[in-house]
């Protein structure tokens, strides 16, 4: 797979990341079923590009004044403990696995979804 369209699959992820849907749920399947990168790569790379997209995200937010830091402590700290220990784990896992794992995530994720649009298009059928 070229670098272009590698490219490519790293900034429509980022494009969708800057809208509020995570990327890694665009750039990690492309990574894999288009480029045929492992499992463990592909989030490797999702992590690697979250770095600078958040840092970038932080000093926008910062900047516009939307960024609270008060009550964040509680938040971090089991984040990061997680976070560290979801990498270990995932580290240690088969590429097979890890894949079906996530694509667990990403079907909770897509019921998730459906369920709070219900409404909204029960409503707005209701209105027309």
């Amino acid at each position: 797979m070229s670098f272009i369209i590698i490219l490519s699959f790293a900034f429509v992820s980022g494009l969708l990341g800057g809208m509020g849907m995570g990327g890694g749920t665009v750039l990690i399947p492309a990574l894999t079923l288009f480029a045929g990168t492992e499992q463990h790569i592909a989030q490797a790379a999702n992590l690697i590009a979250f770095l600078p997209m958040s840092l970038i995200s932080l000093k926008i937010h910062s900047g516009n004044g939307l960024l609270r830091t008060r009550g964040t402590l509680p938040v971090i700290i089991p984040a990061v403990l997680l976070s560290v220990s979801g990498a270990l784990a995932a580290a240690y896992l088969p590429s097979d696995i890890l894949g079906r794992l996530f694509g667990a995530f990403l079907t909770a994720l897509a019921c998730k979804q459906l369920k709070d649009v219900l409404p909204l298009v029960k409503n707005y059928f209701k209105n027309k």
